[in-house]
């Protein structure tokens, strides 16, 4: 027979692996749930750049010469 004190010492141990099981598993969710966060946002901008292009003309070649500096 194994001695009891053994069996404790094992049961704690396995019992501290799963609480950092859990917080690494939260920690995860939040990292995934953030990042979502940012692929939506991106998605949006994604939509509203190529919303503006086609309204400038779709033609998608710009000549710099003819755009003006920003500081002008």
């Amino acid at each position: 027979m194994t001695d009891p004190s053994a069996l404790e010492k094992r049961l704690i141990e396995l019992e501290l692996k799963a609480i950092e099981a859990d917080d690494l598993l939260d920690q995860l969710n939040t990292t995934v749930f953030r990042q979502q966060q940012q692929i939506e946002v991106l998605a949006q901008e994604l939509v509203m750049l190529r919303q503006q292009q086609g309204t400038d003309g779709g033609s998608g070649v710009r000549k710099l010469q003819e755009e003006r500096p920003p500081h002008y």
